[in-house]
């Protein structure tokens, strides 16, 4: 069965995500708390949403996929960002990644979404060969950037002061986070 999250799953959500990041060779990158979850799945503006995978007989969580949408300047449409999908590896093979992705398929055409993207590490052969097998398109002519630590504190360092004409008109009612 696959469900929308609810609160009550944060704390498996967190420890997934640990589980993912240690197969992924990099669980001391994984320090999302249990409070940082809740607010960004559950508080007034949510950043992310998140889907559960329980096994139907038993209602054990066997996986997760956590999403976020996003905007296309070329289609002017919305679309959706897997950032995590995972699966336990005792489920794996089962169907609940397939069904996962399915389901997030099935709320990208709902929400009239027309791109469904996510990342994959070039190293994990399993999920790409499961990938494949779904007809996904690999984007190999793109590389993905990232700037964090201190490139990204020296770079917002430079930045120019920023207006806001929507907050200068309406003192603290603005929608961008300038």
């Amino acid at each position: 069965m696959i469900r929308a999250a609810t609160p009550d799953d944060i704390p498996e959500i967190r420890t997934m995500i640990r589980e993912l990041a240690a197969y992924e060779r990099a669980v001391e990158q994984a320090r999302a708390t249990e409070g940082q979850l809740r607010e960004a799945l559950f508080g007034e503006h949510p950043a992310a949403f998140a889907l559960i995978a329980e096994d139907d007989g038993r209602g054990d969580i066997m996986g997760f996929a956590l999403w976020f949408p996003r905007f296309s300047t070329w289609t002017g449409t919305r679309g959706m960002h897997l950032e995590d999908l995972y699966v336990r590896p005792h489920a794996r093979g089962a169907g609940h990644g397939k069904a996962l992705l399915a389901a997030l398929a099935a709320i990208c055409r709902r929400n009239g979404y027309d791109r469904f993207e996510w990342w994959v590490l070039a190293w994990n052969t399993p999920t790409i060969d499961f990938y494949t097998s779904l007809g996904v398109e690999f984007m190999d002519e793109w590389k993905v950037c990232r700037l964090s630590g201190d490139p990204l504190r020296g770079l917002a360092a430079q930045a120019p002061p920023v207006r806001n004409p929507a907050a200068d008109a309406q003192e603290g009612n603005s929608r961008a986070p300038l």
